[in-house]
């Protein structure tokens, strides 16, 4: 194994192949390299002696990764970006689905890939949903990430990241979004740190760049819909598909509606992760799965033996 950590966020890396030494894996066993995407990962990608290659990371580098790896017809598995629906339907607890479905978004500052970053509502309960998560908002408490505050939303990862979502939040006013909640600069008494005001969006539609744009940063859309159909098709109206949640008072119900989102993992009503599940994307979310035994099945061939009896 090869692996290039992230030249943003190097050390886990570095600590897990220290942890490896210490337990005397034998060497060359596990091997770790450094450095940026053009000068390593993309000789990595295309190395004829590597027999694949498992990427985690945005599509745009996905991309460029596959045609690598296209010359020496190597096997590639990634888990790209997302823009993932969470679709909250007609008969689900507003109050519960739209404060939860805001804190679930606002995780890890919002740079989860599978984030529930647009919010679908049926436009009847529109104008309460945004109160919600206004209020929501509102609560939160932001700093460092070694707080003892619960509800700590800490910066971003880079000044790259920090800039682009700026740039989102200034494109979601300018094309016509209501502005719920926080906006573009830094909060309140942050004046240094790339910190973003988490920020949520409604009066939405999903031709606007916010409802089709991976931001990777603390910004909600509230998209309105008028029937669970057209709730369908805007949840599937996207080039990504690695995730999509429903919120449902009736299982069954969000089990039907779940069955018709193109994505790779649905999840219903608030359910977590299950690292025993299969996690990974359809569309321009990547393919190939993480997690559990389909996790394992990806760095696997198949052989047949023909024609050798067993004695």
């Amino acid at each position: 194994m090869v692996l290039k950590p992230s030249e943003v966020a190097p050390l886990n890396g570095i600590v897990f192949a220290e942890i490896l030494h210490e337990a005397g894996v034998p060497a060359g066993v596990f091997n770790l390299v450094n450095g940026d995407g053009p000068s390593v990962g993309a000789p990595l990608s295309s190395h004829k002696d590597l027999d694949m290659v498992s990427f985690t990371g945005s599509t745009r580098a996905g991309v460029a990764i596959a045609k690598a790896a296209a010359d020496t017809v190597k096997r590639v598995a990634q888990e790209l970006g997302g823009k993932s629906p969470n679709i909250v339907l007609e008969d689900a607890d507003l109050q519960t689905a739209i404060a939860g479905g805001v804190m679930h978004m606002m995780t890890n500052s919002g740079q989860s890939c599978n984030a529930p970053s647009r919010m679908l509502v049926p436009a009847s309960k529109h104008e309460e949903a945004k109160q919600i998560a206004k209020a929501t908002v509102e609560a939160m408490k932001l700093g460092a990430p070694d707080s003892d505050e619960p509800q700590i939303l800490g910066p971003v990862v880079s000044e790259v990241q920090f800039n682009k979502i700026q740039g989102l939040i200034e494109k979601g006013i300018s094309e016509g979004a209501t502005l719920v909640a926080g906006g573009p600069g830094r909060p309140e008494g942050f004046n240094k740190g790339y910190y973003v005001r988490p920020t949520v969006f409604a009066d939405a539609n999903n031709e606007m760049t916010i409802a089709q744009e991976e931001i990777f940063g603390p910004v909600l859309t509230i998209i309105p819909y008028e029937s669970e159909e057209e709730a369908i098709q805007i949840a599937n109206d996207t080039p990504y598909g690695l995730a999509g949640y429903v919120q449902s008072g009736d299982v069954e119900h969000a089990r039907k509606v779940a069955r018709q989102i193109r994505a790779g993992n649905i999840h219903i009503n608030g359910a977590g992760p299950d690292i025993d599940a299969p996690f990974g994307g359809y569309k321009m979310s990547g393919n190939g799965r993480e997690w559990g035994e389909y996790g394992f099945e990806e760095f696997l061939e198949v052989k047949a033996m023909l024609g050798a009896q067993a004695a």
